[in-house]
């Protein structure tokens, strides 16, 4: 189930241009704040579907029946790249639970890689609503081994995967592993990888360009 953001005009289109621009992306905070940016929209329109109860709220002059969240989610990103898009969705998830993984490619001198994760940091994750969120989902890899990670040893209600850039390989190699069902949420999607397994035209290393610079492993 994808959701794509980009199908219409909105100011998710705009910071999202911002994003893939190289005369912008030398700005590395604006880097960050349109990542932050699309994050909180993204949440936004997600709040739209998420269960919701009645609440009654005591306001100085009576009494009002609210209509708030059924419960919080579980945010969680892959580091390093997704924590500017992260934060967005904290911004407006700003009760909700988190959680953060290590998980990156780790190169041969062949040229291919495999899924190196070294780091899982989660609450109970049993019976919860999960938001997965990552800028780029190039060939998937990264997303369905975090996610098989997190769910070795807990059973989620939900999982909603969310995205700045998808590829459609990358939706392909989601749903196939973990199945249709699970909703994708992406700002915005490209139709090819590089050689090298970048999303073209894309915008390149989402980490790099927010933090600097990394040396490959």
């Amino acid at each position: 189930m994808v959701h794509h953001l980009s199908e219409s005009h909105s100011l998710i289109s705009n910071w999202v241009a911002e994003l893939r621009d190289v005369n912008v992306q030398n700005d590395r905070m604006r880097f960050r704040r349109n990542l932050e940016r699309v994050g909180e929209v993204i949440a936004y329109e997600m709040s739209k579907k998420m269960a919701h109860k009645i609440s009654p709220t005591t306001t100085p002059l009576g009494i009002h029946q609210s209509k708030i969240l059924a419960e919080q989610p579980v945010l969680a990103t892959i580091l390093r790249a997704g924590l500017p898009f992260h934060q967005g969705m904290l911004n407006y998830f700003d009760k909700a639970d988190n959680a953060f993984i290590s998980a990156y490619r780790k190169h041969h001198d062949d040229g291919s890689f495999e899924i190196s994760i070294e780091y899982l940091s989660c609450p109970d994750l049993n019976n919860r609503v999960v938001i997965m969120s990552d800028p780029m989902l190039a060939t998937g890899a990264s997303l369905v081994e975090t996610i098989k990670a997190i769910t070795k040893n807990q059973t989620p209600k939900e999982i909603h995967i969310v995205v700045a850039i998808a590829s459609r390989k990358g939706i392909e190699t989601v749903e196939a592993a973990l199945g249709k069902d699970i909703p994708i949420w992406c700002a915005d999607i490209d139709e090819t990888l590089n050689d090298h397994s970048y999303i073209i035209p894309g915008l390149g290393d989402a980490g790099d360009l927010a933090y600097g610079t990394k040396m490959q492993s």
